[in-house]
């Protein structure tokens, strides 16, 4: 892979993506790598005896500030508040979505009605026309339609 911007730019073994599912993860069998390293970060954070076997720096310096992140009981009720809202905000569009469907749904169900009374309508002046005894004027009092939308129809 390359960097669109800088070609020169590679993705190599100093530098790569890896994508792993951390519900499968334990199932590769990683050895004792940089990579099984932060695995076992993201799967393990919360339990001393695992995090302590882990020897890699970068990832002691993100267990470090976790900590200080957990004990500050500011940043706590920061992170607590913006879960909150997060949540809030999923809530709210799941809503909209559901208000937005419901009245389409209505407004489909009103056009869906108008346009049958209208074919219904329509048949009526078809027959009534088919008939040949009443006036446009009559067969439009009749159905409801105008005399132009009768004459449309002859």
């Amino acid at each position: 892979m390359r960097d669109a911007d800088q070609p020169s730019v590679t993705l190599g073994n100093r530098l790569q993506l890896n994508l792993i599912e951390l519900k499968k993860a334990d199932r590769l069998g990683l050895g004792a790598d940089p990579l099984s390293a932060w695995i076992t970060f993201f799967e393990h954070w919360r339990e001393e005896q695992t995090m302590a076997a882990i020897e890699h720096a970068p990832i002691q310096e993100a267990l470090n500030r976790v900590r200080q992140l957990s004990a500050d009981e500011e940043a706590r009720r920061l992170a607590f508040v913006r879960e909150r809202a997060l949540h809030d905000e999923v809530s709210l569009l799941k809503e909209a979505r559901e208000e937005g469907r419901e009245e389409g749904r209505e407004e489909g169900e009103q056009l869906g009605m108008q346009k049958g009374r209208l074919a219904a309508a329509q048949d009526t002046a078809r027959n009534l026309i088919a008939l040949g005894v009443l006036s446009d004027g009559q067969i439009a009092q009749a159905t409801g339609l105008t005399v132009a939308q009768v004459e449309a129809l002859r």
